[in-house]
């Protein structure tokens, strides 16, 4: 039996790609990698953190930026992995539970549809898997593209996703949503998909991720991004979508509880262009749930929310405006990776 585990399953560690000269972070890297350092601080203390590095010297660096926040470098696996970007939540594995035991699969990763250069991110797993990072965890190629931004589990055989993103022509041209969902069932052990035909933000480059719009935080609740403001651009799309989410049923027919996450104040960048700012980017651990913020007047009206769906976890704020910058949040330069593979 194949069973794809929710975010709240028990983890051994979260996987982080950290930025460098290399890449699109270098003019942001004086205010990036305290983020990156920040986000490795509130993960140590409930599991271990793997960190990919460019070189020798870059994990030198990593290592005395760590120190100097006071994390135990114990708490740390590093390994050296070159990466085009840090986006561990796309590039990262995909772990099911077989039989009750974790197994990781590689899909592909395109670069969002060709968008970036992504060769060295598409080889990182592989790469990590020669490196023993993931002990004695098997492994399967899935000749398919999908990012782990573009699924939600609820565990119990659902998946939540959207149909901009999965049917979007530059990832899997040859394969119809009929196509798509049968392998996914395959490969995932689900049993039906919840398909989200609205929603996005402005700024976004990913094609509408599920992981910055809506979010399981239980096997029936859901939280999702609102917008009450007529006169924002993203009004239509994500009252649409939260009509979306008032028709799906769970499979005993009842529906969901619903949690709606406010939208922060328009945040752009020095070019003008709005940054895709989200509360839903947030990134369960054990007992704790890290949730981006950003200097924001709703900070507090999210992290109540989600302390309300996650009673049982640590509310942990982590300001996340330097990695809206690059168009992402929280959530996307992390992957979690399940009990048994990481020690």
């Amino acid at each position: 039996m194949t069973v794809f585990p929710p975010e709240w399953t028990p983890q051994s560690g979260v996987m982080l790609t950290w930025p460098h000269i290399h890449g699109d972070w270098q003019p942001f890297l004086k205010d990036v990698e305290p983020v990156f350092c920040h986000i490795a601080e509130q993960i140590s203390p409930h599991e271990l953190v793997l960190i990919s590095c460019w070189d020798q010297a870059h994990q030198n660096h990593i290592s005395n930026k760590l120190e100097e926040v006071g994390i135990d470098l114990g708490q740390i696996r590093f390994h050296i992995v070159p990466s085009n970007d840090t986006w561990a939540r796309d590039h990262g594995p995909i772990t099911v539970l077989k039989e009750g035991r974790p197994h990781l699969l590689d899909f592909s990763f395109n670069g969002w549809g060709g968008k970036y250069e992504s060769k060295l991110d598409n080889a990182i797993t592989r790469q990590l898997c020669k490196h023993n990072a993931f002990g004695s965890t098997g492994i399967e190629s899935v000749n398919m593209v999908l990012e782990g931004g573009s699924i939600e589990s609820d565990g119990a055989g659902t998946l939540l996703t959207t149909s901009r993103c999965l049917l979007s022509p530059r990832r899997n041209p040859s394969m119809n949503r009929a196509q798509i969902e049968l392998r996914l069932k395959q490969h995932l052990g689900i049993e039906r998909l919840l398909w989200l035909e609205h929603g996005h933000l402005a700024g976004d480059d990913t094609d509408s991720h599920i992981d910055t719009l809506a979010r399981f935080c239980s096997i029936d609740t859901i939280c999702y991004v609102s917008c009450d403001d007529p006169d924002d651009e993203h009004y239509t799309a994500l009252q649409s979508m939260a009509a979306e989410l008032a028709a799906f049923r769970q499979t005993n027919g009842e529906p969901y509880q619903l949690v709606a996450l406010p939208m922060p104040n328009a945040i752009f960048n020095e070019d003008g262009v709005r940054l895709p700012a989200t509360y839903a980017n947030f990134l369960i651990v054990n007992d704790a749930v890290l949730v981006p913020t950003y200097e924001d007047e709703h900070d507090s009206v999210a992290m109540q929310r989600l302390a309300e769906c996650f009673p049982q976890h640590e509310i942990v704020d982590i300001n996340c405006i330097p990695l809206i910058e690059q168009y992402g949040s929280l959530h996307c330069v992390t992957m979690q990776l399940p009990a048994e593979i990481v020690d």
